[in-house]
């Protein structure tokens, strides 16, 4: 009889000991799987962080510092104490349409060999001043796409039908600018040709209005913009674009947000006309 009992008193003590086993295995098992679930919240939350300052660090801003030249007419200039120009109008659409402000208000202008270095040092973060793009420059900044092709153009009296480019100005009387790359591309690249030159542009353009000189080869943009203004009427641009080069947008290296919405800006400008529209105002329709 003691032995049942003590038979009887082992089996539920045994049966108990089961029991308390797979209860604490089964606390074991909520347990690990609770911290499995807890470490993929973790992941999770550290993985939205990530997200989140990614998301931050390549944002725009709501403003920028934009700067300029203020001496190159009709990209950027001073008139009635007023920065305006070509540069000016289309940095002011192409933020409005990116949608960010120009800080304070206010595009700041510098000499021009200031400009590079400003970007480079963040006092800058866009610069718009006729820049032209090169292999060096684009080592130490980034540029938009290329806004406006610039080179050399002739201009002649608009009843000229004798020259029409750049093989018709062989022996020619050519007007250009003292010193200016125009006069040594004459003497480098037109056979029987000597330039003219005159220390003052609005000398040159008047020799070709006279008669005094067959034509004037010059800065594409400044003989595009006298032909639209002062000269409208008088000469007439002729032939292609020599020594062709373009225009970029400059802007503080490594920000490819900014450098993508700038570009978009352009591409929607462009599509939509008011490129075109800026364009005209300052150059004239374009061929």
């Amino acid at each position: 009889m003691k032995n049942r009992k003590l038979q009887f008193g082992f089996i539920v003590f045994s049966l108990a000991f089961i029991l308390l086993l797979a209860a604490c295995g089964g606390n074991t098992e909520e347990t690990s799987g609770g911290g499995g679930s807890t470490d993929d919240e973790t992941t999770a939350s550290e993985g939205t962080t990530d997200e989140e300052a990614n998301s931050n660090e390549n944002s725009l801003n709501d403003s920028y510092t934009i700067v300029s030249d203020n001496s190159f007419v009709p990209f950027e200039f001073v008139e009635d104490g007023e920065l305006v120009g070509f540069d000016i109008e289309l940095i002011k659409a192409i933020a409005e349409e990116a949608g960010f402000e120009i800080t304070n208000g206010e595009i700041e202008t510098t000499n021009f060999d200031g400009i590079i270095p400003g970007l480079q040092t963040g006092q800058f973060e866009i610069a718009i001043a006729g820049i032209s793009i090169t292999e060096e420059r684009a080592q130490v900044i980034d540029y938009s796409d290329p806004y406006y092709e610039s080179g050399l153009a002739i201009g002649v009296q608009s009843d000229n039908e004798e020259i029409n480019g750049l093989e018709d100005l062989e022996g020619k009387t050519i007007a250009t600018r003292l010193g200016s790359t125009s006069s040594a591309f004459i003497k480098e690249n037109i056979e029987g040709a000597e330039p003219n030159e005159y220390e003052q542009l609005d000398q040159a353009y008047l020799a070709v209005e006279n008669g005094s000189a067959d034509a004037i080869l010059y800065d594409a943009p400044n003989v595009k913009y006298y032909i639209a203004t002062t000269g409208a009427g008088k000469l007439k641009v002729v032939g292609d674009l020599y020594q062709a080069e373009d225009y970029g947008i400059a802007i503080t290296k490594g920000n490819e947000e900014l450098v993508e919405a700038i570009n978009d800006a352009l591409a929607t400008l462009r599509e939509n006309g008011t490129y075109d529209e800026i364009y005209n105002k300052w150059f004239g329709s374009q061929n």
